[in-house]
């Protein structure tokens, strides 16, 4: 067969899928693409299955993401701008640091952009903004196996560190994010939750000292989070629930408590620079007009869509797994972002000096 005979039949396999999926085939190029970042495993997947590939379908624009971990991320963009050889068009940046100085350097403003989206009344108001365009929300928390421990269950960050009545490993995140550990030993050792900001990372590191020798996973990204739980290196982890329910969708014996949680959630950022700006463009448009597979990806992440029509699409027993506006009121902590990235440096220095 000859390559011009195999590109047409390519393409006429390319056709009839679309036509199969109810899609009227976009005359894109096939060469058009848009590179996203993604922390990878169940969180790609899901993106890739719910998303990227409904988008390609429509579009004929081919999703190529490439797996790095959040901080690999936001070191990659920064060096990529620095020196204007960009191959990357976005990234999910944490909801915290999109409202940094250092973000704002290295990010297209979305202002234009925006601007169709501001009377849309199904999404959150902030749902696009400059900085960027909010993917979910969802929170950093304290899960376990509900099968390590007789009798009551952990429900408080005071419980991860009560290891006689909570035997067995524990683990938390160690990257360039430390303000959500210190937050835990702060909360486990009696400070009330509006009294949390400004950190007292000195009583921080103090209380964490107490519970280091049974840390036995400090994990990098989410996928090491989910194997140690999977192999069971620890018994009670700092995660997020987004991998939280990932396990529990694998049918592994998981729990989590909403009383030791932090709001936290994504937001797409464009590079500036980005290779495929217009693509990238057109990718997140199709996220926030498609409450449909905004409910398919938080259905199977456990997270809360920006649009209020996905949410009510998504099944009831997912709906009630999600963090409630009681639970967000009366537990779950919501972090100073002003704070945090004012002090991100000197907290990232105190952090790294403690756990190596």
């Amino acid at each position: 067969m000859t390559i011009r005979a195999a590109i047409r039949l390519s393409g006429i396999a390319m056709f009839c899928a679309a036509i199969l999926l109810g899609e009227t085939p976009n005359p894109a190029l096939a060469s058009e693409r848009v590179v996203i970042a993604t922390t990878g495993g169940a969180y790609d997947a899901a993106l890739r299955k719910w998303w990227f590939e409904p988008f390609t379908a429509k579009t004929g624009i081919q999703v190529v993401s490439v797996a790095a971990t959040n901080a690999e991320m936001r070191a990659k963009a920064t060096a990529m701008v620095k020196t204007g050889n960009v191959s990357w068009d976005l990234y999910p940046d944490g909801e915290i640091q999109v409202s940094s100085k250092d973000h704002l350097a290295i990010s297209e403003p979305l202002d234009s952009f925006c601007a169709q989206f501001k009377d849309r009344q199904d999404l959150v108001p902030d749902a696009c903004i400059p900085a960027g365009v909010r993917l979910f929300s969802t929170s950093t928390l304290m899960a376990y196996n509900p099968q390590a421990f007789k009798g009551n269950k952990p429900e408080t960050w005071a419980d991860m560190w009560d290891t006689s009545k909570f035997p067995g490993g524990r683990s938390f995140p160690n990257f360039d994010d430390p303000w959500r550990v210190m937050a835990a030993a702060l909360l486990a050792d009696g400070v009330k939750r509006e009294n949390l900001f400004p950190l007292d990372v000195d009583r921080a590191l103090k209380k964490l000292d107490t519970l280091r020798p049974s840390i036995s996973l400090w994990w990098k990204t989410g996928d090491q989070s989910v194997q140690g739980f999977r192999e069971n290196d620890y018994s009670i982890g700092q995660i997020w629930l987004t991998r939280a329910s990932a396990l529990k969708a694998e049918g592994r014996s998981i729990a989590w408590s909403n009383k030791a949680a932090f709001l936290v959630g994504d937001r797409l950022t464009v590079i500036k620079g980005a290779p495929n700006r217009d693509n990238a463009l057109k990718l997140i448009a199709f996220w926030l007009d498609s409450p449909e597979i905004q409910a398919k990806v938080c259905e199977a992440l456990l997270c809360t869509p920006p649009s209020s029509t996905a949410i009510m699409m998504m099944p009831q027993a997912v709906r009630d797994q999600m963090p409630s506006a009681e639970d967000v009121r009366d537990s779950i902590v919501i972090p100073d972002a002003k704070w945090i990235n004012e002090h991100a440096a000197e907290l990232l220095e105190r952090w790294n000096n403690w756990v190596r």
